[in-house]
């Protein structure tokens, strides 16, 4: 459809548009070419009126025959047609209403003939500029939205490929925990495989959520911290320091999982001591502030891991939060840290 017809704000502006022309036209009949109020009015309406009409039908030669789909010497050749055609009706059909209604001016229409004309050029010129300008502002603004869209569904499909790799992760250090106590200790095996089965059904039920409350998180994460103290009983403690403005922020789902994991198969596998695991959050301005902190010995031969795990929450800050720079980690003689940055969109008003 012709834009000005299907937008409220350009068929208004389009009105006003055709006032000024009118207005224009007026004045320079009445006080440069000398006639009067009554046939200057009367001139100007029959004129501008027709050209408004037939300035609406030019869209659609405009909207066919645009640069796009067709060569500059087939849409200029189009135009000169257009113009003549256009200017031709535009005359005639002005000439014939005029003359009927003032018999005596038809020597003053012949003598502005070439100066219609002209001026008739001019404004389909402008029309189909404006007309031109609407086409490509529309497609820009379509080929935007399109990429838009396809920028969205690739970051969707990179970030349920991330959190995907999650889960076989944590099922293969799960599996592996239950595997060393088949033998040992069959009870605890058993205990553990209920205490997986329940998890699992509850995490995977929440598979296609990309968010999470982190209380949800942290829920998740002492269901796991259970089923591996199943394995190591006492010898790691997980503890957890959350501000209350912090339990109901939403963090990427399965985000601290890989942390934990972490911690215990660096920490607490290598270790003969105790081992905290502490998760504490805060807000600082603009960012709530996520640390998970462990200790480990520092004597024992460390296992030399992939990565997966912060490289995985590195990527997907950065495709949700679009920086780069959301994660941290510090290692001390006996420590190891990874604090993420969460924005806080409040603080950022």
């Amino acid at each position: 459809m012709n834009p000005f017809i299907q937008d409220r704000k350009l068929l208004t502006g389009y009105f006003f548009g055709w006032l000024l022309i009118g207005l224009i036209h007026f004045f320079l009949l009445n006080l440069i070419l000398k006639q009067t109020v009554y046939y200057s009015i009367i001139d100007s309406l029959i004129f501008n009126i027709i050209y408004a009409l037939l300035g609406l039908a030019i869209w659609y030669p405009t909207r066919f025959v645009s640069f796009e789909n067709s060569s500059v010497t087939k849409v200029i050749t189009n135009h000169i047609a257009g113009v003549a055609i256009t200017n031709a009706i535009w005359i005639l059909a002005g000439y014939f209403i005029i003359s009927s209604i003032f018999n005596e001016s038809k020597e003053f229409l012949y003598s502005t003939l070439i100066w219609r004309f002209m001026i008739g050029g001019l404004i389909y010129l402008m029309l189909v500029s404006i007309y031109y300008l609407l086409i490509y502002y529309n497609n820009f603004r379509d080929k935007l939205i399109k990429e838009n869209e396809l920028n969205n569904l690739l970051k969707e499909t990179e970030l349920k490929s991330l959190k995907y790799q999650i889960n076989p992760h944590f099922i293969f250090n799960s599996l592996n925990s239950i595997s060393s106590l088949t033998l040992t200790e069959p009870d605890k095996a058993r205990e553990m495989t209920i205490k997986l089965s329940d998890f699992l059904r509850g995490t995977l039920s929440k598979n296609q959520v990309q968010m999470n409350s982190l209380s949800e998180e942290l829920k998740n994460i002492k269901i796991y911290t259970d089923i591996e103290k199943v394995r190591f009983g006492e010898r790691f403690e997980f503890i957890e320091q959350i501000a209350e403005e912090c339990k109901n922020i939403k963090v990427p789902n399965m985000l601290l999982q890989p942390l934990v994991e972490n911690a215990i198969k660096y920490g607490v596998y290598e270790s003969l001591e105790k081992v905290t695991i502490q998760i504490s959050c805060e807000n600082e301005d603009k960012f709530f502030k996520i640390k998970v902190t462990n200790n480990f010995d520092s004597d024992a031969v460390t296992q030399k891991g992939e990565g997966i795990g912060l490289i995985n929450i590195s990527n997907r800050l950065k495709l949700i939060y679009n920086q780069d720079n959301l994660i941290t980690t510090e290692k001390t003689e006996n420590t190891f840290t990874v604090t993420i940055f969460i924005p806080n969109e409040k603080g950022k008003e």
